[in-house]
């Protein structure tokens, strides 16, 4: 780490911390040439895996996307924004353990559904719905019947 007072390569840690509920280190260190002291924090850059679309294009993983599409199908259910949060969090970390660079939207979406059965099973149909694109009332009538048949 360079001094930002001198420019000075070497620096040496006097004290490690963890803050943010473990998320960051806090680092105190001094500068073995003019001995000033700063603190630099460190966190883990974690990257998540693009999204190849149905029609073969590739994204960038949208967190607020991901967000939205959850509370979309939420939208006047009885669940918190915490659970949402939680659910949101628990896809992307299955995501990241794959760790797979490119992963196919399916499977993104196939996770959210996962999540949406376990929160809200009107939720669940809303997403399914749209997801797997009903045609008509059958295909709703059968996914509930799964759903009651898997609860």
């Amino acid at each position: 780490m360079h001094c930002p007072f001198c420019g000075a390569v070497d620096t040496k840690v006097i004290d490690s911390r963890l803050v943010s509920d473990g998320d960051h280190v806090r680092r105190r260190r001094e500068c073995i040439t003019c001995e000033e002291r700063f603190t630099t924090y460190e966190s883990a850059e974690l990257v998540m895996p693009r999204i190849i679309k149905s029609d073969g294009s590739r994204e960038p993983f949208n967190d607020e996307k991901l967000h939205s599409g959850l509370q979309k199908a939420l939208e006047k259910r009885p669940v918190s924004i915490e659970s949402v949060d939680a659910a949101v969090n628990r896809i992307k970390a299955k995501l990241r353990a794959g760790g797979e660079r490119e992963i196919p939207s399916r499977i993104l979406g196939e996770e959210v559904m996962r999540e949406l059965r376990e929160l809200d099973e009107v939720a669940f149909v809303r997403f399914a719905s749209v997801y797997r694109s009903f045609k008509d009332l059958d295909e709703f009538r059968q996914e509930i019947e799964r759903l009651s048949k898997g609860s």
